[in-house]
């Protein structure tokens, strides 16, 4: 059809643009023929018209249909160019985050500048030995293939890794050695692929810089040869490097930095051995700071300083090597900051003692003067002499920047050199991958001779790279028969001749180096004289002279002339190279100039071969001559870049293109327009127009009829693919010449298949109406049905209904008529008799009414009367108090007056006294004391005065006398006066007395008030006191309360920490095992390999075999020691001393894994001893609190039982005293009348009898009760501390009997009981014959027996208890010894480990034996002793027999017949399951038994485990026999002929899975006879009999243990590699349901390289195969426990196979492959029902599949889809469940793609699961075996030997 007709109405085209290079548009109508524009509508819904070119009419391009959006392969779009390559790209790189996409043969890796977790050792296992086009693109894959093509085409392969800088280029060869360093492996010691790989540290520090593009720009290309050996293992590796940009040591632009080893000396200055070197911060010198960016963000130089050096010491690059390189670099860094002055115009000068230039000097050992002279002179010779000329500032400073390029480039070259020595290799190397990391195209602003160079070896790459595209496509062609027809493809060789071809670019450059006056303007003429408008790629710009353009195939360039000439001589100062070469103190300065042949290694490129700008100088030493130096840098160039092709053509190339997305080094962020840039420069477009010019959709038969089986006719499909799909292209596509046939593929041109998709989609659309049409017209008419049917019965019974309402109307009008006529009637007489009863009630009330008035108006005369009286006395009451109160008033208001006069008159007296107080104020004290003076003065005057009258009466008597007394008054007088004064002072003093008497009574009171205060406190405090008691008391209660409430809870909660702590232990346990099993895998690695090495170096090592221990006490014991890789023994003559063996040398690999697991083991150890010490403290502190609230609750209890028995044993004294009392009151000889029944003493015995007996009957009830609560409490307590010490609880069966002997004694005691509580009988009666004594005794008997028995018990019990608590502390102790032996296994390093543990346990089990021969000596005494006394009986029973013969038999007889001996059938004489040979058999027992065995004949024809058998009977011989050295040596027979069977038949799985079963019998019958109670208890009595006497073999247990697991594990890797190649394609690939998943329309063809799968497996294949696995394990008898273990195995790696074969491959995630896929999981399900393997887990392995396949199916828009999704998904991890959905791809255009924002959605839910980033689940992954115990029934006795084994010389025993 014509390309027009497919511009229809909502066809979608792209159009230029800009800004995004593209947008997408749709159509709005359709295009007709002649049309100028186009009505377009664009995604954000503006409405453009696009002008079509007039003169080409071209269209624009059609866009792919979304099914096709995200291909893996460019080349399977239908329509190809470069706006769906862009969009593709862009799709898969920023919605599904792949960064590879295939272009044909090309790889194209998009920069994510993020670390992406893909590039893993599980990623790189799920690459290794797959497909190209199998797997999503990836670099591993070109890997793959280009290891896989050298392996299978034994040809050289080539890996070119080409882009701009920034794009990943580094990066991508790194992954690519890792991966071949990885998957091949070395076949030496030396460790090649490490130092492969570490010498790509040491390259980036000297070679890598930071640019504006890139912070690890690569600034040189670099070609790695990685050799392979016969067996295509890595040995060795070489290195080639090309164009160093020498000019980044001197000069860096804004923004960008030196080379990077500089950045790491400075940050790495400080330390001591480099302060030598005098270096400080990077911004201290010149060649390092003019990019002004010194720190590269994220990157510690200090740290990556470490990471070179100890790259170098991998290498091979000693300290002093290292120090010496150190030393050059300070010393250019040093050179940069010498300081060159101008002298004059024409010369130059070095001031002198320049700090650098002396640190320089000393660094290289030169002299300052040489170097000072020669950095400012040049020397110029002619033919007759040479001059000495000073140059001027510039040319110096030009001179010592070359001189530090120059130094740099041979340092380079030095390291190079010794990298290819460290790499090379001295075994002969078969083949090589070449791996090509080099610069892509590259254009600037300004442009020089580096970028020339760079893009003159893109031009050859590319031009490399058409030739072998269209080679392919030649080759594809005819391979397939199509007829051939030249494609047209671009061909740069004209563009190459410019450049390379005489009178070229390069021709003419190095021509004008030569001339003796040549500049860069001359050169430039001559370039526009040659090629300007003579070559169409040469172009001249329009406003320079000093540049040219040249169009090359990527874009049109231009280069400035400036600086051609200079950087192509790469001149440097010969006299500063002979200074340099001088210096004795520096040798390895003196190794960099030597000659190049010197320093070129043997594996290195010839002469010549190796090509950079730093190769040679122009001038050569006096007195050599050498034609390197006489080459410019652009002929050496030009001449290394050949070598380099014709390298690359000699081997098959391998494409990688590098993109960088953006400028920014932003993650995840797409530039259209910088991609199409480098789209266009790294020949992906190229290969896609190449491919699009000729048929670049190719499908096989089947695939097109799988997907068009829909546009063919029922008649159209015959039984020939072939023809039935020419028949149907022929009808759907006229053009015979848009497709062809080939013999396995159909071609189709491009837009084809479009076409064709669009016919399919036109079918299914009509297809689809056609189905919804019929099933909505079936729907309606069944929703039509229903509903006629549904309206036929609601009518009906509506018509039903409505009749019975008429009816039911008609009865209740009529009833209604009727109720109305009553009602009517009753309520009419109802009223009548209401009014009448209503007129008899108001006639009634009136007269009433009538009555009560006129009572009310009598009544109310005569109140009025009565109240009249009473108001007028009143009134008149009321006028006499008026008028009393009026006169009394009157007499107040009299009185008042009269009061207030006197009141005034008072108030004027004491206003003169308070006036004359107010005056004399202070005088009133003055006024007191003389107050007192005048009342004293008073007093004494009347004394006076009476004296005077006295004295007048008497004075004329006395009149003598008064003279007298005149005097003595006179002198009394004056004594007064004194008195006087002396009163005043007294008064003072009682003033101040009283003062303080007040003072005394406040402190009084105030201290009584303290004292009521503090006594109302004190009775508060008591009262508080009082009621916090009661408190107290209460919380003690509640304390006590929960006291008991906590322990019931924490032993709840030490329960359920005990069930966690037992769970977490079995985690532990299985994690153990399975490190233990992985360190046995380990181990049998090594022996083989050891073997091997024996082998080849056919040295024969003698290894001593292992012994076993022996228990009989009559022969010594011996100790034996069996390891797996050397085996240590130890014999009964050298039991002391042990064997050194010889170990094979570990190789380097194998020491890091080690290492770094006993780091990881380590740190495991130590988390795992703290959460011990963690559990343990806060376990004893449990315990702690326990036993302290057991001791309180115990100490009460037992407190009372104490007082109780002594109690009870004073009672029993008292009673025993009762008792003697009574004896001897009855012993006394009495007169009869004194015991009479009716006497005194009769009396008193019988009442202390009474009392006796009911005290008794009481002490008795009391013992019982006692002895039921010890009893009790002492199991209680037992049961507890058998939680506390988290032991199992072991059957007391010495509580069983305790609880035997006091029902014994209760039913005793219940006995005496009822014979006491018999019917009294009469006293009288009872004491005839002395029977009351016999009483008593009776009753004594009882006590003595009922108390001997308590105190039996009690001891009894005391030491079970004792012998309980021995050995509950020995088993403490055996914990405690085996953690501690567990935690120093776990510091003991991984080879290491093992020894010490079977060294722990050979030490367990001694001490174990030597307890156990204690006991087996005790018991052979005892035996001995026993069989001693047996010979005595059995003599004298027969001397018995004989004489009782002797007696019954006459003499005559005795001596006519002989004596014969009793006839006794002896046991030993039958077979006892034992087989006999001789020594020398042994041989030939493993031989025929063993090594010659065939195990389909066993299985088949035998019983199953049979050699296990007989290994057995002959082991018991030897046993019998007591035969050390015959068990010792048979066993190790057994076990090393085992192991050699399965080394030379273990890829045979039935060989491998018979002696799995074989080996687990015979350790099952080595536990099932060991003669262990634990064993013996499944055994039958006659099995018991056939038990080991002699030795324990426990040791040889440990050792079929650990052979059993090594077996196991070697029949899953066998399993694993049968069932390896099924499980893609079988649960993937096949369609199980056909027509479920059709193929989808991407064209995906194979590289025709690859290698084509034999055969196609199926679903059936597998199961198969797991019946056959499942059937031959039953015919060997393998245990049910362990087949369960062995499907669990393979189910687990077919779903981590299958999962991660899903995760890897964008084509198989679909809705119809997640439905397959659950289908193929169903049918497994089925196949484990029918074999009765649920339980096995083995279901529980596919959880994860199941879970990706129902993902691939649910709904995926909303946000309740993604909670269901984070719910449904919980085997899967986050990075999982994001793959698949970034994965997922729709078949069809009905399905729809997963939107990045539902993604984002499920990575916010998911974000807080703490889960493994792992992407890929781990198929080498191993479940750690167990081999529970499995007694065999069969009888050793009953086992027949047949003839077939050829093992007649075994004797039945």
């Amino acid at each position: 059809m014509a390309a027009s007709e497919l511009y229809t109405k909502h066809a979608r085209v792209w159009i230029p643009d800009a800004e995004e290079v593209w947008k997408s548009a749709e159509l709005l109508k359709d295009y007709k023929q002649g049309d100028a524009l186009l009505q377009l509508r664009l995604d954000d819904g503006t409405d453009v018209e696009h002008k079509l070119d007039p003169k080409t009419k071209n269209l624009p391009h059609l866009r792919n249909p979304d099914i096709l959006v995200g291909e893996n392969d460019l080349t399977a779009l239908s329509y190809l160019h470069e706006p769906a390559i862009l969009h593709n790209l862009k799709v898969r790189f920023m919605d599904s985050k792949l960064i590879y996409t295939y272009c044909g043969i090309v790889l194209v890796a998009i920069n994510p500048y993020e670390t992406l977790p893909i590039y893993g050792a599980d990623i790189i296992n799920a690459y290794s030995g797959q497909n190209m086009g199998d797997m999503d693109p990836h670099i591993f894959a070109v890997a793959e293939e280009s290891y896989k093509q050298m392996a299978r085409d034994e040809r050289n392969q080539s890996i070119i890794v080409s882009g701009e800088s920034g794009a990943g280029k580094t990066v991508s060869a790194k992954y690519a050695m890792r991966y071949f360093a990885t998957v091949s492996g070395s076949a030496s010691e030396t460790n090649v692929e490490e130092k492969v790989l570490a010498s790509n540290p040491i390259m980036e520090s000297i070679g890598n810089a930071k640019t504006t593009r890139n912070d690890n720009s690569s600034r040189f290309g670099k070609y790695i040869e990685i050799g392979f050996d016969k067996k295509y293992q890595i040995i060795g590796a070489n290195m080639r490097t090309y164009l160093l940009e020498k000019s980044r040591v001197v000069f860096q632009a804004d923004d960008e930095r030196n080379y990077h080893i500089f950045y790491q000396l400075c940050a790495s200055a400080q330390l001591p051995e480099l302060k030598v070197l005098k270096l400080g911060q990077a911004t201290n010198f010149h060649y390092t700071k003019q990019g002004r960016s010194p720190v590269i963000d994220g990157v510690d130089d200090a740290k990556e300083m470490v990471n070179t050096r100890h790259a170098c010491t991998l290498l091979g690059i000693s300290e002093p090597y290292q120090m010496g390189i150190f030393r050059i670099l300070a010393a250019i860094l040093h050179l940069g900051n010498v300081e060159i002055k101008d002298r004059d115009s024409d010369s130059s000068i070095v001031p002198p003692n320049n700090a650098h230039l002396t640190v320089f000097c000393d660094l290289m050992g030169v002299t300052y003067q040489d170097m000072s002279q020669w950095l400012c002179h040049k020397k110029l010779k002619t033919a007759a002499e040479t001059y000495i000329k000073p140059i001027p500032k510039l040319q110096a400073v030009n001179a010592r920047d070359a001189l530090a390029k120059h130094i740099y480039a041979k340092l380079f070259d030095w390291i190079v050199d010794h990298v290819n020595k460290a790499l090379r290799s001295t075994v002969n190397q078969n083949s090589f991958i070449g791996v090509l990391d080099i610069y892509g195209f590259e254009t600037f602003e300004i442009n020089s001779f580096e970028q020339f160079c760079i893009n003159y070896a893109n031009e050859k790459l590319q031009q490399q790279f058409n030739m072998h595209v269209f080679k392919l496509e030649q080759e594809e062609y005819m391979k397939e028969q199509i007829p051939w027809t030249l494609i047209d493809f671009y061909d740069n060789q004209p563009c190459i001749n410019l450049i390379e071809a005489k009178m070229g670019i390069l021709d003419l450059l190095d021509e004008e180096c030569r001339m003796p006056k040549g500049s860069d303007d001359t050169w430039a003429q001559k370039l526009y004289n040659t090629h300007l408008n003579k070559c169409a790629l040469f172009h001249k710009p329009r406003l320079s002279n000093k540049a040219f353009i040249i169009q090359h195939f990527a874009d049109k360039v231009e280069y400035q002339c400036d600086g051609f000439l200079e950087k192509n001589k790469d001149t440097v100062n010969e006299e500063q190279i002979t200074v340099l070469k001088t210096s004795k103190k520096f040798e390895l300065l003196v190794e960099l100039f030597q000659d190049e042949e010197k320093a070129t290694t043997p594996t290195g490129p010839p002469p010549g071969g190796r090509t950079r700008l730093s190769v040679k100088q122009t001038k050569t030493r006096p007195g050599q001559t050498s034609r390197d130096h006489k080459k410019t840098v652009g002929l050496q160039f030009r001449n290394s870049l050949q070598l380099l092709m014709d390298t690359l053509n000699a081997t098959t190339p391998h494409y990688v293109r590098c993109i960088k997305p953006n400028d920014n080094k932003h993650p995840f962020t797409f530039d259209p327009s910088r991609a199409v840039q480098q789209l266009r420069a790294c020949g992906v477009l190229e290969t896609i127009r190449i491919s699009a010019a000729g048929f670049p959709s190719r499908w096989t038969y089947q695939e097109f009829f799988s997907r068009y089986r829909v546009l063919m006719k029922q008649k159209d499909v015959l039984s020939d693919r072939r023809l039935t799909c020419r028949n149907v292209l022929e009808k759907l596509i006229k053009d015979q010449d848009k497709y062809q046939f080939g013999k396995t593929k159909i071609f189709f041109r491009a837009g084809q298949v479009a076409y064709l998709e669009k016919l399919r989609a036109d079918k299914l659309r009509v297809a689809c109406i056609r189905i919804q049409k019929t099933i909505r017209s079936w729907l309606l008419r069944k929703k039509y049905l229903r509903m006629r049917s549904a309206a036929i019965t609601i009518q009906r019974y509506v018509r039903g209904y409505q009749a019975r309402c008429l009816a039911k109307f008609l009865r209740r009008t009529q009833a209604a008529v009727t109720i109305q006529k009553f009602q009517r009637m009753y309520r009419e007489r109802k009223r009548y008799r209401r009014m009448q009863a209503a007129s008899l009630v108001v006639q009634c009330m009136l007269r009433a009414y009538m009555a009560r008035q006129k009572y009310q108006a009598m009544l109310r005369e005569h109140k009025t009367i009565i109240i009249q009286k009473r108001v007028r006395g009143w009134l008149a009451r009321l006028h006499y108090k008026r008028s009393l109160e009026a006169v009394v008033y009157l007499q107040c208001c009299i009185r008042r007056m009269r009061a207030r006069r006197e009141l005034k008159k008072l108030k004027i007296e004491a206003r003169s006294v308070e006036h004359f107080k107010k005056l004399n104020i202070g005088m009133e004290n003055k006024i007191m004391q003389l107050q007192r003076k005048v009342d004293e003065q008073h007093k004494e005057k009347k004394a006076m005065t009476e004296r005077l009258n006295s004295l007048a009466n008497s004075y004329a008597v006395e009149s003598e006398k008064l003279r007298n007394e005149v005097e003595r008054l006179r002198l009394t007088e004056e004594e007064a006066r004194n008195n006087s004064n002396r009163i005043t002072t007294l008064l003072e003093e009682l003033a101040r007395l009283k003062k303080e008497l007040c003072d005394t009574q406040r402190d009084k009171r105030t201290i009584e008030e303290w004292a009521d205060k503090y006594k109302l406190e004190t009775e508060q405090l008591v009262a508080e006191l009082k009621e916090q008691n009661m408190l107290l008391k209460t919380e003690k209660d509640d304390l006590n309360r929960l006291i008991q409430e906590q322990n019931q809870e924490m032993t709840e909660k030490m329960e359920k920490a005990l069930v966690e702590e037992t769970k977490q232990l079995e985690c532990e346990l299985n994690e153990e095992r399975s490190r233990y099993q992985n360190l046995l895998t380990e181990h049998r690695r090594l022996e083989d390999r050891h073997d091997d090495l024996k082998e080849e170096m056919k040295l024969m090592v003698n290894i001593p075999k292992p012994g076993h221990r022996r228990t009989d006490s009559t022969h010594s014991s011996n100790e034996s020691e069996y390891t797996y890789n050397s085996e240590f023994a130890e014999s009964e003559e050298s039991a002391r001393g042990a064997e050194d063996v010889t170990k094979a040398p570990l190789d380097m690999s194998l020491f890091l894994k080690l290492q770094k697991r006993v780091t990881e083991l380590e740190q495991e150890k130590q988390s795992l001893q703290n959460e011990l010490d963690k559990k343990e403290e806060q376990a004893y502190r449990a315990r702690a609190r326990e036993e302290d609230e057991q001791n309180r609750v115990r100490g009460a209890e037992l407190e009372y039982e104490s007082l109780k028995r002594q109690e009870l044993d004073t009672e029993n004294k008292k009673l025993k005293n009762d008792l003697n009392e009574l004896r001897k009151a009855l012993s006394e000889k009495s007169p009869p009348g004194v015991t009479a029944p009716g006497s005194p003493a009769y009396k008193v015995v019988m009442e202390q009898l009474n009392s006796s007996n009911e005290e008794l009957e009481v002490r008795k009830e009391e013992v019982l009760i006692l002895r039921s609560q010890l009893v009790s409490q002492k199991e209680a307590i037992h049961q507890k501390e058998n939680k506390q010490t988290m032991t199992e609880a072991m059957p007391c069966m010495e509580d069983v009997h305790k609880m035997r002997d006091a029902g014994e004694i209760t039913q005793a005691y219940l006995a005496v009981k009822e014979s006491n509580r018999s019917p009294p009988q009469d006293y009288h009666v009872l004491n005839e014959d002395g029977e009351l004594w016999l009483v008593y005794e009776g009753l004594k008997e009882t006590n003595r027996l009922l108390e001997s028995q308590l105190q039996t018990l009690r001891k009894s019990h005391e030491n079970e208890t004792e012998v309980l608590r021995e050995e509950l502390q020995s088993v403490k102790e055996d914990n405690n010894r085996q953690q501690q032996l567990l935690a120093q296994n776990l510091q003991l390093p991984p080879e290491a480990r093992i020894e010490a543990s079977l060294q722990h346990e050979i030490t367990r089990l001694t001490n174990e034996n030597l307890d156990l021969m204690e006991q087996l000596e005790k018991q052979d005494k005892t035996v001995r002793k026993l069989k001693k006394q047996l010979k005595v009986f059995a003599k004298k029973i027969g001397e018995l027999e004989i004489s009782g013969q002797m007696e019954n038999v006459s003499p005559g007889q005795i001596i006519d017949e002989p004596i014969h001996p009793v006839n006794i059938p002896r046991k030993e004489k039958d077979f006892q399951g034992m087989l006999e040979y001789k020594k020398e058999d042994e041989s030939k027992l493993v031989k025929n038994l063993i090594l010659e065995l065939k195990p389909r004949g066993v299985a088949v024809n035998l019983i199953p485990g049979l050699p296990a058998y007989i290994l057995f009977m002959c082991l018991r011989h030897a046993d019998y026999i007591n035969d050390d050295q015959k068990v010792r040596t048979l066993l190790t027979s057994t076990i090393n002929g085992i192991k050699k069977i399965l080394k030379k038949r273990g890829d045979d799985y039935e060989t491998v899975s018979f002696w799995l079963s074989n080996t687990c019998r015979f350790l099952h019958c080595l536990k099932q006879y060991s003669g262990e109670e634990s064993f013996m208890k499944h055994n039958t009595p006659r099995q018991n009999e056939h038990c080991l006497s002699n030795f324990d073999l426990a040791e040889y247990r440990q050792v079929l243990s650990d052979l059993a697991i090594q077996i196991y594990q070697q029949l899953v890797k066998v399993m694993e590699n049968i069932l390896q190649p099924m499980i893609v394609s079988g649960m993937l690939e096949h369609e199980t349901i056909q027509g479920v998943s059709g193929v989808k329309p991407t064209g995906l063809r194979k590289r025709t390289s690859s290698i084509a799968d034999e055969g196609t497996y199926t679903l059936d294949s597998i199961l198969r195969q797991l019946n056959s696995f499942h059937s031959t394990m039953c015919q060997h008898g393998t245990d049910p426990e362990l087949i369960k273990q062995v499907i669990k195995q393979m189910f687990y790696i077919i779903g981590a196979v299958t999962l991660n074969n899903l995760l890897l491959r964008k084509d198989m995630c679909s809705w119809s492959k997640g439905m397959q896929i659950r289908y193929n999981v169903s049918q497994l399900e089925e196949w484990l029902r029918d074999k009765n393997l649920m339980t096995s887990g083995a279901k529980e392995t596919l959880e994860p599949l199941i879970q990706a396949a129902q993902l691939l199916q649910v709904k995926k828009k909303t946000d309740e889809d993604a909670e269901a999704i984070c719910s449904m998904c919980n085997a899967l991890s986050t990075a999982q469940i994001v793959k698949v959905l970034n994965l997922y791809t729709p078949v069809n255009e009905f399905e729809e793609r997963v939107s990045v924002s539902f993604i984002r959605t499920i990575q916010i839910r998911l974000r807080d699961r703490k889960e493994s980033p792992q992407l890929l689940m781990d198929t080498k992954n191993i479940y750690p075996v167990t081999f529970p115990f499995n007694p065999s029934s069969l009888a050793l006795e009953t086992i027949q030997i047949p003839s077939s084994l050829n093992l007649l010389f075994l004797t039945r025993v």
